[in-house]
């Protein structure tokens, strides 16, 4: 047995020495077929803050991501490329307390073999505050003023309590939440979502705070004060436009005014409308705008010192339709050679338009053209084109549609004896 000892230390130093070479060409092996690479990791990798006291809060910037320079096979940069987020960057801030800190940012990977030869960066500062949290009452600030001969009722909030959370030195600063509500001009019952805001003592906004509930809403009545009424603008018209002609529309601007009275029971005693002055709209035949004065009640004045409204008419030609028979037609593009035979040889057409142009129109107002340039002998299908010399009016129909046309070759002038 010792003898057999001896044997195998004497042998040891080559058996290592054989073990060694066979580790080391395998591992050159593998490394010829799998070499390894030193690579920018080409994605984003995000920091990712785990242990964090819910009592606290971070309030310094931290970087968006890590950038890592790796060293890995081939084999694994290509699981590395493929996978989704093969990478973590993690601080890890457990018992941390309030106050700055130097923090490492670890890698944390799945896929091996690999080694970070770079990273950047390495370690970060943080701060860390206490989370506080104080309730203060909204403050609504008015501006503006209803419109003339109204007035606002007092505003009624769906809360009035708002709880501020965020870090404590931001928490203390805030001295006021506020909410602006514009009442300029109105007229109608205010109904709005509001958002807030919160002020430090110099009313500048205060950041990194968590306002619960963010927005308030507000209901504020608008009502009418007493002696003064809403009443819309009626307008008195006389005459009748010009023959042929119809009164399409007539607007006023403004379709109501307000009007006021120091004796309140004059203006409730209104119809709900005041008149213009008459409007003479005999013989009219285009569009106007007119400027007509308001016929006030005595003892009754508009908001604004107004005394008079625009009043817009129009006016447009009735619209009728017109038969024109026996329209002759009119050839032209024919070679000098060739003849042209129509069937038929007249058509009837119908116009439309206003009527006055209608009454007006004859055939010296109608062209009938037929092209015959570059036809030859035959006989075609051809479609006529009508000329109208007022742009007043339009053809509404041909009848009929096409005319049958042959051409031939034009007789040659008997000599004359």
């Amino acid at each position: 047995m010792l003898a057999k000892l001896r044997q195998f230390s004497k042998n040891l130093p080559s058996l290592l020495t054989a073990l060694v070479l066979a580790i080391t060409v395998w591992i050159v092996a593998v490394t010829a077929n799998d070499p390894t690479e030193d690579r920018l990791y080409p994605r984003q990798v995000n920091i990712e803050i785990v242990g964090q006291d819910v009592g606290l809060v971070l309030t310094s910037e931290i970087p968006d991501s890590v950038s890592f320079t790796l060293r890995a096979p081939q084999s694994v940069w290509n699981n590395l490329l493929n996978e989704t987020n093969p990478i973590r960057a993690v601080i890890d801030l457990s018992g941390l307390t309030a106050g700055s800190h130097v923090v490492t940012i670890v890698p944390n990977y799945a896929v091996r073999p690999l080694e970070v030869v770079t990273q950047s960066p390495r370690t970060i500062t943080i701060s860390l505050e206490n989370l506080a949290s104080r309730v203060l009452p909204v403050n609504l600030v008015t501006n503006g003023d209803p419109a003339v001969g109204y007035q606002a009722g007092t505003p009624q909030l769906n809360t009035n309590q708002i709880t501020i959370t965020g870090p404590a030195s931001q928490v203390n600063r805030v001295q006021e939440i506020r909410a602006n509500l514009d009442i300029n001009q109105v007229h109608e019952n205010i109904s709005r979502t509001l958002n807030l805001l919160a002020l430090d003592s110099n009313e500048v906004v205060v950041e990194d705070v968590t306002l619960s509930p963010d927005r308030v809403t507000v209901q504020q009545e608008i009502t009418q004060r007493y002696g003064y009424r809403n009443v819309i603008v009626s307008v008195q018209v006389e005459g009748q436009v010009a023959d042929g002609y119809r009164m399409t529309n007539i607007a006023v601007f403004p379709l109501a005014v307000t009007v006021f009275s120091a004796n309140p029971q004059i203006v409730n005693e209104l119809p709900g409308y005041i008149q213009t002055t008459p409007l003479n709209i005999n013989g009219l035949k285009d569009d106007v705008d007119i400027s007509l004065p308001l016929d006030l009640p005595q003892d009754i004045s508009v908001v604004g010192d107004r005394t008079t409204v625009l009043v817009r008419v129009s006016v447009a030609a009735v619209q009728s339709s017109l038969p024109l028979a026996n329209v002759p037609i009119e050839i032209i593009g024919l070679a000098p050679n060739l003849k042209a035979l129509l069937a038929p040889e007249r058509i009837t057409l119908i116009i439309s338009g206003p009527l006055p142009v209608l009454d007006q129109l004859n055939l010296d107002n109608v062209r009938i053209l037929l092209d015959l340039t570059d036809y030859k002998v035959g006989t075609y299908q051809l479609k006529p084109v009508v000329e109208l010399s007022t742009g007043e009016v339009e053809l509404e129909s041909i009848q009929p549609e096409f005319i049958d046309v042959e051409i031939i070759i034009a007789p040659t002038p008997t000599p004359s004896r």
